[in-house]
């Protein structure tokens, strides 16, 4: 499995479309960690916008996995990033590829 950092970007105009999704998708991204499929995750302090740390068997795998997300399905993201990562040194580090 590769390791994956995905970035989600947010917008002022989406906020109240995600406070009435984030219930879903909390719910979402909890069952992906009980799978050892979701890392790590969690916004960032200023609002906008998270970050995943996702394993996935490839690039296709990952944004198939990413459409299920209950803030996609809502339109509360507004861009996303995603790229390989290799963890090195760290809690996270067993994941590498």
């Amino acid at each position: 499995m590769t390791v994956f950092a995905v970035e989600y970007v947010y917008d002022a105009e989406s906020a109240e479309v995600r406070d009435a999704s984030r219930p879903a998708h909390r719910e979402w991204t909890s069952g992906l960690a009980d799978d050892g499929v979701l890392l790590a995750s969690g916004p960032y302090g200023d609002g906008t916008g998270a970050l995943l740390i996702l394993r996935a068997a490839d690039e296709a795998a990952l944004n198939g996995l990413l459409k299920q997300d209950p803030f996609a399905a809502a339109g509360a993201i507004a861009g996303t990033r995603s790229t390989v990562w290799a963890p090195l040194t760290g809690l996270l580090a067993g994941h590498a590829a």
